[in-house]
């Protein structure tokens, strides 16, 4: 069980951690520039983003769920007409997106707090941004589906690729052409776009045979789009809950201060490490879960998630123990601003302590995706932002400050992991034994 966790897990951490690598290089070449407004912008900018591209999530979470469970039953026309309802609702959703843009604009930076010089500069970054939605959107399902597929390289290549061109366009248009943040929306359309083109090209490399089963009348089922829906519905609300609270930090941190919201910017780059290195085995108990739901193996779904667990664990403490250790050292990694260096100073015990609770709850997370349990995961989401996250912040923002929002943002990772635990008996273990599409 280990060597097939390994197999699926490590490709995933590989792909994941170029994703934060990403950030960290932007913040870095930001951090590096005369002011710290065009930090503040791109982390302003990046606030719509996450609701936006983060909302549609559901996309790659819900199509890695589905498409196991199909893999486990050796269904290919179900396979091949998940990814066809996938790649609708995302060419539908993007041109919306488009479309919207002026409105979506309007309303995000109406509601999110700054200075009036780094709004602009914001909106600026998401006029530019925004055109690369179609790719993105379509690039969730197809690394979506290639993981529930089994096929956990295809999406490292695809990751992994985007996210180094991205770096090398940001690093030509700030440095090379002057640029400011402006240079890092252009960077991150083109390399989307070429992304998308090599996953069509590795699609029809290793899964051309599958286009035979491609039947519209099942892509259409009655059945199979209220499933398809139900899930993806329950997914979108988790993850919009998962997107409020983040976003909801960096606009707090903004209304106390430019600085604060530098400093934080720069601690949540280490958040971000954690997770998506974390989320390497979360995915991977995506897969497996589904594959093993599928099958109705229950022995085997038990061994994979306690072997999972074990793994992402492990993994979030040694994140913990790393920035305990070397916390502050790595401050100079991001930014040379002394100001800001001082600023997130006092806040790196909490980077200790998050990775311990967020490793839980980002694990449960994927085996009630992969389970397709995804009522259960959204009504938790949901308590740990309304019930716990909100009120903590603000009876302790007050008299704390930073350090009472680092404690709401605490706590509401511990909420989730908690809640999922409790419940992980009834909404993944007992499906082992029924039908995976019972809710």
């Amino acid at each position: 069980m280990n060597r097939e966790i390994l197999r699926l897990a490590v490709p995933n951490i590989l792909s994941n951690i170029s994703i934060p690598l990403l950030g960290m290089v932007d913040t870095a070449l930001m951090g590096r520039l005369e002011s710290a407004v065009f930090l503040g912008a791109v982390a302003l900018g990046s606030i719509l983003f996450n609701f936006i591209y983060w909302g549609f999530g559901f996309l790659r979470m819900g199509t890695t769920g589905l498409t196991a469970q199909a893999f486990g039953r050796s269904d290919r026309r179900e396979g091949i007409a998940i990814l066809a309802r996938g790649l609708m609702v995302a060419a539908a959703g993007s041109l919306l997106i488009i479309v919207l843009q002026g409105a979506i604009a309007w309303l995000g930076f109406s509601l999110i707090p700054g200075d009036e010089s780094v709004i602009q500069l914001a909106k600026q970054y998401f006029y530019i941004r925004i055109y690369a939605a179609p790719a993105t959107l379509a690039l969730y399902v197809i690394q979506g589906w290639f993981l529930g597929m089994q096929n956990a390289r295809y999406p490292m290549v695809l990751m992994v690729v985007i996210n180094l061109l991205n770096i090398l366009f940001n690093i030509f248009f700030v440095y090379q052409l002057g640029m400011k943040s402006d240079g890092v929306a252009l960077g991150t359309v083109f390399a989307q776009y070429i992304g998308l083109g090599l996953a069509v090209g590795l699609f029809l490399r290793s899964y051309r045979s599958y286009l035979r089963f491609y039947d519209r009348k099942r892509m259409l089922n009655i059945d199979s789009l209220k499933l398809f829906i139900s899930v993806n519905t329950d997914i979108f609300i988790r993850t919009i809950c998962l997107v409020f609270t983040f976003a909801f930090f960096t606009a707090a941190s903004s209304a106390l201060d430019s600085l604060t919201l530098a400093a934080n910017q720069i601690l949540l780059q280490y958040v971000s490490l954690m997770s998506y290195g974390v989320d390497g085995f979360a995915f991977a108990a995506e897969s497996l879960v589904g594959k093993y739901l599928g099958r109705h193996n229950l022995s085997r779904l038990k061994m994979s998630v306690h072997g999972l667990f074990l793994w992402g664990c492990t993994l979030g403490a040694a994140f913990s123990l790393i920035y305990a250790l070397f916390g502050k050292a790595l401050l100079r990694i991001f930014t040379n601003l002394q100001p800001v260096i001082e600023a997130a100073s006092p806040f790196i015990l909490w980077m200790a302590v998050v990775p311990l609770f967020g490793a839980v709850a980002y694990m449960w997370d994927g085996i009630y995706i992969g389970a397709t349990a995804t009522q259960a995961m959204r009504n938790m989401m949901l308590l740990a932002t309304v019930c716990v996250f909100l009120p903590v912040y603000y009876i302790s923002v007050g008299p704390l400050g930073n350090h009472g929002l680092w404690l709401a943002m605490t706590l509401f990772m511990a909420a989730r992991g908690v809640s999922l635990s409790l419940l992980a008996g009834r909404h993944v273990f007992r499906r082992g034994s029924i039908s995976p599409y019972i809710s």
